[in-house]
């Protein structure tokens, strides 16, 4: 009887004691685990980035270590990114396209107040602006905000209600008609002008690029600097970007989903994801994707004045980011609190002029 009693417990105990191998493998929330994973949300042009950073911090983690970290991805409108975290997508950290998004997470109870403060640049590892694409040979001619207003030249923007890329470029055609010393009333029928001319409003900046580049829809893309120089990369001869005369500072937002990574163990290594970001390495891949890197040594070595405002082509070494563009900031619009309750909110500017359009 005795020996059975043991043979029972044996039994009885493989269970626990596989389960404890497999969490203490597999799982962020133990100690001495050699493998985490974490998850990272963010918004449609950083695909390519985050692939190659994942592994670069990946490597680099690994050594520092000795632990192996995974790392999803998540990709779409950075708007409608932040609403699934903030509606329960488990991510442990959040880069999404501006900082009010993120604040959609803080205020649903996931992020602590002061995060913009725990990193360097406000929490924007880089930045980015707004550029047209246009096809080879620029058939519409066009040059600048203004000529997106003219009748028969068709728009492919994504929706500002689920891109944070679409706020950007909302905001930098405002900020353009202000700068003619145009009245609200102006500035509001010329915007209406633009988005009478708008074929398609996709969900995301990257389901805007498909739809200008794959589907052939459209005579000018408004789009992230950062995007339109990846699409000439992919597509040399096609495609031409024109630099407006005035556009829009863009800063991507990077910070921990506190709630989560208190909850998953992740919060060491979810930091040190971060804080990666600011390092040279790290920099010099945000440039090589054409995101503006906010080490300055970095960005400069990749800054080029151009002559003109048409780009036709990215060097071979790819280093091009376009230098002579006068650029406001969200400061303009007295933050993204103001904007987005101006702007962006129910009812409010885009909405009525989404409307009126017609």
């Amino acid at each position: 009887m005795g020996d059975k009693n043991k043979k029972a417990g044996i039994l009885l105990l493989l269970p626990l004691l596989l389960l404890s191998i497999l969490t203490g493998c597999a799982g962020g929330n133990q100690s001495g685990a050699r493998h985490q994973e974490i998850i990272n949300v963010s918004y449609d042009p950083t695909r390519e980035f985050y692939r190659d950073y994942n592994m670069m911090f990946r490597n680099w983690y690994k050594e520092q270590t000795g632990v192996t970290v995974n790392v999803v991805q998540s990709h779409g409108g950075s708007g409608k990114q932040a609403l699934e975290v903030a509606n329960g997508l488990k991510a442990d950290v959040v880069t999404l396209a501006l900082e009010a998004d993120v604040n959609e997470i803080k205020n649903a109870g996931l992020i602590q107040d002061g995060y913009v403060n725990r990193l360097p640049a406000s929490s924007s590892p880089y930045t980015s602006t707004i550029v047209f694409l246009v096809r080879k040979g620029n058939p519409k001619k066009i040059n600048d905000w203004d000529d997106l207003i003219r009748p028969g030249v068709g728009v492919i923007t994504p929706n500002p209600k689920t891109s944070g890329g679409a706020r950007w470029n909302y905001l930098a055609a405002w900020y353009y008609f202000e700068r003619q010393g145009q009245s609200i009333a102006q500035i509001e029928a010329n915007m209406q002008k633009l988005y009478r001319n708008v074929l398609v409003l996709d969900s995301g900046a990257r389901g805007a690029t498909t739809t200008f580049v794959e589907n052939g829809q459209g005579d000018v893309l408004i789009a992230w600097e950062n995007e339109a120089f990846l699409t000439l990369q992919e597509n040399p001869g096609e495609y031409w970007i024109v630099v407006p005369s005035a556009s829009i500072l863009c800063q991507p937002t990077v910070a921990e989903v506190d709630a989560n990574t208190k909850r998953h163990g992740t919060h060491d290594v979810t930091q040190a994801y971060l804080k990666y970001l600011y390092s040279t390495p790290a920099q010099e891949l945000e440039a090589k994707y054409f995101f503006r890197p906010c080490n300055r040594a970095v960005a400069e070595k990749y800054q080029k004045a151009s002559r003109s405002r048409v780009i036709r082509g990215v060097p071979k070494d790819g280093k091009w980011i376009a230098a002579d563009i006068d650029m406001t900031d969200i400061r303009h619009f007295g933050g993204w609190d103001r904007a987005t309750r101006e702007h962006f909110a129910d009812e409010a500017r885009f909405d009525r002029i989404y409307t009126l359009k017609h």
